[in-house]
């Protein structure tokens, strides 16, 4: 990689630019869609190199329906190659089957095995707690259903091919089956981290390190410069505040996702009950319609988890808990006495923990621990602040009695996790998304403290980002060709087969061998009526070309072989034919016999006076002019003449100025010089003007 350049812009969004500077081919555009300065719908959208790849396809959790989309009128679905989702949860995940079915997408879809199973469960849950009217609702079951169809699973560092997009995966952390993405577009790499944890939890790994830096990390920045409290401390907060509470006669909502903390949160209570017998009776409710569901899939995947649970589950199954029960819904709770329950979604927007809130916030000896993220716009959020009145979903409001703690479980990365990782893949590009507008802006500061030199930026929502990468070509020689050195000044040649960005140079009998491809020769063979002596045509052939030999022939066929390329054949009186393989020389050869075979039967034998010979030679010399052009052309696509009569040939970039004449080439691109060199040498070597003289 020779350079980049990276500058954002307001608009128009990606797809939808001009190149600026730089060329247009080289300019890699980045684009958020969702989670631009903002947590909530996370969606980035990537073109470089003609290939456009699209990261998560999340909802927004504060809002519903159209609007909990992120801007996908923004982009044209049906260019997109590659769509990548890096973890279930909704906000990540979530209009995915409306993406899917809805709109023009019709290129691929990845995420690991554990995301595609959780996926299922989520999203219908999803559907069905999701009191919206029928013409809000985004999409249906049926919708789910079919989008499960097309998403494929990938594992964890397998490498994955589409359209010359290549991309593998990462342990993330965060929640089961989370991935980070690395991209690889013509040698540029580019790293989605999606929500990722550095920290080994009761259940999960830690996210993985890369083992090479990326020219690019696109990464969350939910909790921007603060820091986790040690996680013995929270902990212990989390556990004191539900013991206080319950042994005093009162109730405990925690309000969590389905999926993800709420495992975790469910392994410390089954621990902390199991130390203390006085809380036995006091039950624990893992308040959810996808309970036992998720705890299948959970079980499943075990061996995806850390080392701690695979161990434990040798004994006995981690998730078989025995002090926690699963409640369906509140018709089947009997509300008596002192309890625990968790229950979904951790927003309180709908739902069972949103009836459990209403019906428990009036009371003082009860308590709400919210132990994730909140999201702006949410009720959780509002209720952190502790209100002194809140609006029930019924919009009657009623006083908040009952205690509100906050104490994070998020397992997304805080400030020392985020500048440790950047630390050590030490990217030269970072774009920051998945984070509140101000947490960002300080953390990009403080990271622009840190990393001194560093491209850092953080785009909001449909604001592009556009960076420059010039990528050098590079070929490798395999097969027979590679057997053999070449020495110096010695060249070496075979067929260029390129496949998405690599270029490699073989034999053509090596071509079944390492590709799906195979060589074919096409003889074409033509008769051209002529009636006259076929001494004539072999003497105007000698004129034209240095090589025209006899052809050895079986029968009395008189027969010629022009350029060792193209067999002139006498077959009858009335008719010649010619015959030869076909290749972009040995087409220009065998047209040019054949004009000049027209020409001898048109014209018959004549004297050209000395004043027309000057004529006819300047007539020949454009028409050899035309065809060095047309041959050029063929060869290298973008060739002008000046009125001087020298060819202008570009290629990628690189301009080289070859004299028709002599055959001189200017070029900064020593290679490109010498290949102008080379062929225009071949083309004079074929095709000669008659050397015409007065008689």
């Amino acid at each position: 990689m020779a350079s980049s350049a990276a500058a954002p812009s307001g608009a128009p969004p990606a797809g939808k630019r001009p190149a600026s500077s730089g060329r247009e081919g080289d300019q890699m555009v980045i684009t958020p869609l969702g989670a631009g300065s903002e947590v909530g719908r996370s969606c980035v959208h990537m073109t470089f190199k003609g290939r456009t790849v699209l990261f998560d396809c999340g909802i927004h959790p504060a809002y519903s329906g159209m609007a909990a989309l992120p801007y996908f009128d923004e982009i044209d679905p049906s260019t997109i190659d590659v769509l990548l989702i890096t973890h279930f949860h909704l906000d990540h995940a979530a209009s995915l089957p409306y993406f899917l079915e809805k709109t023009t997408f019709k290129g691929r879809v990845f995420m690991t095995h554990a995301t595609k199973a959780i996926y299922r469960l989520l999203l219908s849950d999803y559907v069905k707690v999701s009191k919206v009217s029928v013409e809000d609702m985004l999409y249906d079951e049926n919708d789910i259903a079919r989008s499960m169809e097309k998403i494929e699973v990938i594992d964890f560092h397998q490498t994955l091919e589409v359209n010359g997009i290549r991309f593998w995966c990462y342990t993330a952390g965060h929640v089961l089956g989370a991935a980070m993405f690395m991209v690889d577009i013509a040698g540029v790499r580019i790293l989605y981290t999606g929500d990722y944890s550095r920290e080994e939890d009761r259940h999960l790994r830690a996210a993985e390190l890369p083992q090479f830096s990326p020219d690019i990390c696109i990464i969350e920045s939910t909790y921007g410069v603060q820091q986790h409290q040690p996680r013995i401390v929270r902990e212990k907060r989390f556990t004191e505040v539900i013991h206080n509470t319950v042994s005093q006669g009162g109730r405990v909502l925690i309000p969590a996702f389905a999926l993800g903390r709420a495992q975790e949160l469910l392994l410390i209570l089954d621990e902390y009950w199991s130390k203390h017998p006085e809380l036995h009776k006091i039950p624990i409710y893992y308040a959810s319609p996808l309970a036992k569901r998720c705890m299948a899939v959970y079980q499943t995947y075990i061996n995806s988890m850390n080392e701690r649970i695979r161990n434990q589950f040798a004994q006995s199954n981690p998730f078989h808990f025995k002090h926690i029960e699963s409640l369906n819904s509140i018709d089947n709770f009997h509300d008596v006495g002192p309890s625990v329950v968790m229950a979904s979604p951790g927003g309180l927007q709908s739902g069972l923990s949103r009836q459990l809130f209403d019906k428990w916030c009036t009371d003082k000896k009860n308590a709400c621990v919210i132990p994730g993220y909140v999201v702006e716009g949410t009720l959780a959020k509002t209720i952190i602040n502790e209100p002194r009145e809140v609006t029930l979903a019924n919009g009657l409001t009623a006083p908040l009695h009952m205690s509100v703690h906050y104490i994070s479980f998020s397992a997304h990365a805080d400030f020392p996790q985020t500048s440790n990782f950047l630390d050590e893949l030490r990217p030269p590009n970072i774009i920051l998304v998945h984070g509140e507008a101000n947490e960002m802006s300080r953390l990009k500061q403080k990271l622009k403290t840190q990393f001194d030199g560093t491209n850092i930026v953080s785009p909001k929502n449909c604001q592009s980002v556009e960076m420059y990468f010039t990528c050098e070509k590079m070929a490798k020689t395999i097969g027979r060709l590679a057997e053999k050195v070449p020495e110096g000044g010695e060249s070496s040649g075979g067929l260029l087969v390129k496949k998405g960005f690599t270029y490699q140079i073989m034999a053509p009998e090596d071509l079944r061998v390492f590709t799906q491809l195979s060589t074919a020769n096409i003889t074409q063979r033509i008769a051209v009526p002529y009636s006259g002596s076929f001494e004539v045509i072999k003497y105007r052939l000698k004129q034209i070309y240095e090589s025209v030999e006899s052809a050895t022939e079986e029968s009395d066929v008189p027969a010629l072989i022009v350029h060792e390329r193209v067999t002139v054949r006498l077959d009858s009186e009335s008719y010649v034919t010619l015959q030869w393989s076909s290749d972009p020389i040995s087409d220009m050869v065998s047209d040019s016999v054949v004009a000049m075979i027209l020409n001898i039967g048109r014209e018959g034998p004549k004297v050209v006076p000395v004043e027309e010979a000057v004529k006819t030679k300047e007539e020949t010399e454009k028409v050899a002019q035309k065809v060095v052009y047309a041959l050029m052309t063929s060869l290298f696509g973008d060739v002008k003449v000046t009125a001087e009569g020298k060819f202008v040939i570009s290629v990628d970039g690189n301009v080289a100025h070859l004299d028709g004449m002599s055959g001189d080439v200017k070029c900064e691109n020593a290679t490109l010089k010498e290949r102008i060199k080379t062929a225009f040498r071949r083309i004079q070597s074929a095709v000669r003007p008659i050397p015409l003289s007065a008689s």
